[in-house]
């Protein structure tokens, strides 16, 4: 597996989601299957796995401890706080956004707690709460590190106006942001930001959540919980012009001599080097796919032609419904 730097650890180049586990895209799936995609991760050279206090409202970290602390010295463990779930008179949990100091603090003790570690080596703000400045969360995300409960800071969807106020703060080592071939916001100024202060960039939903994949879903099949049910691009009349492009993603992967999703994920590697892919599965043969990408190349015309083929002029529909879109920071471009 190839090398690339996540702020100031080395890790795989591909790196694991561990969202998928529990939580956005339907029921959780046996423990003993999330065991196995996670050990199996870490057997092939997989050193970046990532998760956050959203995911199963504490779920996701509960497994990732479980079952990666007595192999906590081979790897880089990152999650998230600020986006958390509050428990409601009725007993329901609901997310909510809270990046105050408070929050912060007592979000990674908890996460301390279920991840089964003294310290989270990359801890993100996973969503930047608009009601408290960015840099009152980054100078609680910072009193971390100096009490020794966390090694890094990291950012997730936010401009890169408010990536420069964070950093100014306290130097940040990664942000996350949806990346792929049919979500390109980044590269609208993030991207280049991230390099300009030498942040690493972490593309999650490489594969287009399941989109830029040899069979892309079948949105009359998603369970109720699956979150594509609401976002535009998979929806109506807009998913059936999106898979209109299929048929020239599975061309330009046979050319590339590798499956839609590798082609997806090398792209990604080929953009830029301080580019860090984060796909997330529960299979252990989709797992597997996925860490092929590393070896896949990609010359300059076949990246060309990629890029005149998925863009943002050919994809059709939103990647957020409207109450996600006021919730992130980053640029959007008008319909994606």
């Amino acid at each position: 597996m190839q090398q690339r730097q996540l702020g100031p650890f080395t890790v795989s180049a591909i790196g694991l989601g561990c969202m998928n586990f529990c939580h956005a895209y339907g029921p959780a799936v046996p423990e003993a299957q999330a065991e196995r995609v996670m050990l199996e991760a870490l057997d092939a050279g997989v050193t970046h796995f990532d998760t956050a206090a959203l995911y199963g409202f504490g779920a996701s970290e509960e497994l990732v401890g479980k079952f990666l602390s007595p192999h906590r010295s081979r790897f880089t463990l990152a999650s998230k706080c600020g986006l958390i779930g509050v428990t409601q008179p009725d007993g329901k949990k609901v997310r909510a956004i809270n990046g105050r100091p408070e929050s912060i603090r007592a979000t990674c003790e908890e996460a301390l707690t279920r991840l089964r570690t003294d310290v989270i080596d990359l801890y993100y703000l996973h969503r930047w709460d608009k009601s408290v400045p960015i840099e009152e969360s980054v100078g609680a995300l910072a009193d971390l590190i100096r009490a020794g409960k966390i090694r890094s800071i990291g950012l997730s969807e936010v401009s890169a106006a408010t990536l420069r106020k964070a950093h100014a703060e306290h130097p940040i080592a990664a942000l996350q942001t949806e990346y792929s071939m049919w979500t390109r916001n980044p590269e609208m100024g993030v991207l280049d930001t991230c390099k300009e202060l030498g942040v690493s960039f972490v593309a999650f939903s490489p594969v287009g959540r399941g989109f830029l994949t040899s069979t892309p879903p079948d949105p009359s099949q998603f369970d109720d919980k699956d979150i594509r049910k609401s976002m535009p691009r998979f929806m109506g009349d807009a998913y059936q012009a999106n898979l209109d492009l299929h048929p020239a993603l599975r061309m330009l992967a046979d050319e590339a001599g590798c499956t839609p999703a590798q082609l997806a994920i090398a792209w990604l590697l080929h953009r830029a080097p301080h580019i860090l892919p984060l796909p997330g599965t529960t299979k252990v043969e989709h797992l597997h796919e996925d860490l092929g990408a590393a070896n896949v190349t990609l010359d300059e015309g076949l990246m060309q032609s990629i890029d005149e083929i998925i863009n943002t002029h050919t994809v059709t529909g939103n990647r957020y419904p409207a109450q996600a879109r006021s919730e992130v920071d980053t640029e959007e471009i008008p319909g994606t």
